[in-house]
């Protein structure tokens, strides 16, 4: 048989958003339910609470897709769950690379995950930025994004919404190169800003990929979450009610975050399946 015993698509979800309320989860959910209804494939879905009680999933899961989550990406260095959840990524690297494991494990880092990640493999710096980062934002592709399969048919620039304190910056050329890795997108040019644009996203190597944006972002649910009367405060207080309107119509625009949402991880997913048997997708 080409895939499992049960021709089930096994994914693992990690949820680093440590008990926070989130969005992010909900639409995760979501994507993989439409995926597996639209493509007619039948779905096993696992979550693991990494950050308040480590658990990591084994190496029985066809994807994994780790999500974004609160807090700083660089305060959790040497805790246990973080060491636990570096381990993880390690054993996944491990299995991909041996010559004998002929289908290979895809993982997605999202947004702190990807922080995570870039930390971990080294390469780029991870730091505060002087400002958060809220909203729905430009993503611009680089060259070599033409070829890269979760970007098919997606514009340049194309939008996604963005949320963090914290930046990827400073790439390290050289162990991006030595992983097989590549830039695929940056943030908006900031001509009047002397600040180097962040990286928003890595394909780290041929099985391992990140984004520092939310390609899981829906428009509908969030925009009736930030109409919520509680949050709709919260984000007029930190953001200015500029900001707020600007967010609730951008999300309501069908060529920004509805066409990201609808690209992206539904391509990562294509691909994944794709490689555990050509003939599903």
């Amino acid at each position: 048989m080409n895939w499992n015993e049960n021709n089930v698509l096994k994914v693992a979800v990690l949820d680093l958003y440590e008990g926070v309320e989130n969005q992010g989860m909900r639409c995760i959910r979501e994507i993989l339910n439409q995926f597996a209804d639209i493509n007619s494939i039948e779905l096993q879905r696992d979550e693991f609470e990494i950050r308040k009680k480590v658990e990591l999933p084994s190496l029985d899961y066809d994807v994994y897709i780790s999500s974004g989550g609160p807090g700083s990406p660089l305060d959790s260095k040497g805790t246990e769950w973080e060491n636990a959840f570096f381990n993880w990524i390690d054993k996944v690297d491990e299995y991909n690379q041996n010559p004998a494991h002929v289908v290979k494990k895809q993982v997605f880092f999202i947004c702190h995950s990807f922080q995570l990640a870039c930390r971990h493999f080294n390469t780029a710096v991870v730091s505060k930025r002087k400002s958060t980062a809220f909203g729905v934002f430009p993503i611009h592709c680089m060259t070599v994004a033409e070829i890269e399969p979760i970007f098919d048919g997606l514009k340049d620039p194309f939008y996604a919404v963005d949320s963090r304190d914290y930046q990827v910056t400073q790439p390290n050329h050289n162990a991006i190169r030595r992983m097989g890795g590549r830039i695929l997108a940056i943030e908006k040019a900031r001509a009047h800003v002397p600040l180097e644009r962040a990286i928003m996203c890595i394909r780290f190597n041929e099985n391992m990929i990140g984004t520092q944006f939310h390609p899981e972002a829906d428009a509908i649910g969030m925009s009736l979450y930030l109409q919520q009367p509680l949050k709709k405060a919260t984000v007029i207080e930190s953001h200015g009610a500029l900001k707020w309107k600007s967010m609730i119509d951008q999300l309501n625009d069908p060529d920004k975050i509805m066409f990201t949402y609808a690209h992206i991880l539904p391509n990562f997913l294509a691909v994944a399946v794709q490689k555990l048997n050509p003939a599903l997708v």
